[in-house]
This record gives structure tokens, C-alpha cells and sequence, in this order.
């Protein structure tokens, strides 16, 4: 694994954390098909959440969420399409936006629900 992997891996575990300290569980990660991928699936009473995480070690340059180009959403939104055909759920999908910024004790996270 590179840097920027093991950068977007720790991301990852980390907005992981985070979704599980807000209530939501944690049905899938890095669900990858032909279309795309999906960093974390996760569920709460409501919502089956598809979310794509975005780390960065500041915001200096643009803000994370900026990276979620229109063609990563449609990426996300096929992969997902695809992942709910073969697992039957009742809750309403969301696309959200977990950003990852700074390192270690320092970090902060911004969760944008309902991101597209």
C-alpha cells in the first residue's frame, strides 16, 4: 500500500468510528463491482447510507467534498444500484459525504447527509 492508500484507508476507519458513535451500523466496506466502489455502506432505522469518504491532511487547497466529481457520485450511485439488487431492504437510500481532515488527535469530521 502507498501513502495515499494507507491515508485513505485510515479515513476510512475513522468515519467508520464515527457513524458507529452516531447510532448507524456499519453493513458494508469498500464494496467494489465493476461500476465503482463504495467506502462505507450503513444503515440506521431509516436510511440505507452509501457513503464516499474523503480524506485530506488540510483544507488548504479546496475543501474535500470538492473531490466528489460528478462522475465519482454516478460511480457511487451505479455501485450501489447494483449492491441493492442482491440485498433486499426496506429503507430509503442516501448518498452522503464524510470528510476526513488532519491527522491523529487533531482531526476533524464533517458528514454531510444527503450529499447527492
Amino acid at each position: 500500500m502507498d501513502k495515499k492508500q494507507l491515508t485513505g484507508s485510515a479515513g476510512e476507519a475513522t468515519a467508520a468510528r464515527y457513524l458507529k458513535r452516531h447510532g448507524y451500523t456499519i453493513v458494508g466496506q469498500n464494496y467494489a463491482c465493476r461500476f465503482g466502489e463504495v467506502d462505507i455502506i450503513a444503515r440506521d432505522s431509516r436510511y440505507i447510507v452509501f457513503v464516499e469518504v474523503k480524506t485530506r491532511k488540510s483544507e488548504a487547497f479546496a475543501a474535500a467534498r470538492e473531490y466528489v466529481t460528478v462522475a465519482k457520485q454516478a460511480r457511487v450511485q451505479k455501485a450501489a444500484m447494483l449492491w441493492l439488487q442482491s440485498n433486499e431492504t426496506e429503507l430509503q437510500p442516501r448518498f452522503d459525504v464524510i470528510e476526513v481532515i488532519g491527522q491523529g488527535l487533531a482531526q476533524k469530521i464533517n458528514h454531510i447527509e444527503n450529499a447527492f
